[in-house]
Formats: structure tokens, C-alpha cells, sequence
């Protein structure tokens, strides 16, 4: 589930600081109000968490099966 960021549209709020981080399902309705205090809030872009690059012999040490692409819709282990 992805972690969406909020902060509240006007004032702060003494109980989230005016700024608050949930993690809620895709499917989920965006929030209009603070779960704390019920004031008003909108989204705020936030940096995203990716996984470092991992190279194709740590992904083998780690049990993946590698695949080398050799033509079209054809595939072989490497």
C-alpha cells in the first residue's frame, strides 16, 4: 500500500502537527478531513521509496531466476 502525505488547508492542528503521513489501499477515497480533527486537508506530493538498483548477481544470490531476452517473445536463463 502506498503512503500519501497530508497537511491541513488552514491553521496547524495540536494533535497531527498540521501535517500527516497515512498509508491507505489505491482503491481507497482520497481524505477530505483530518482524522484527529476534522479539519479540511489536501494531498501533498511527496518523494517516493524505490529499491536500489540490484545487479544480476545478487538477484541470483538471492534465488531470482534471471531471464536474457533473445528474440520476440522469447526468453532464456541466464
Amino acid at each position: 500500500m502506498p503512503l500519501y502525505e497530508y497537511e491541513v488547508c488552514d491553521g496547524g492542528c495540536k494533535v497531527c502537527g498540521g501535517r500527516f503521513t497515512l498509508r491507505r489501499p489505491l482503491s481507497a477515497a482520497h481524505l477530505s478531513n483530518c482524522p484527529a480533527c476534522k479539519k479540511p486537508v489536501r494531498r501533498v506530493w511527496s518523494t517516493f521509496n524505490s529499491p536500489r538498483t540490484v545487479s544480476i548477481s545478487d538477484a541470483k544470490k538471492a534465488g531470482f531466476t534471471v531471464l536474457k531476452r533473445v528474440e520476440k517473445g522469447e526468453y532464456e536463463k541466464q
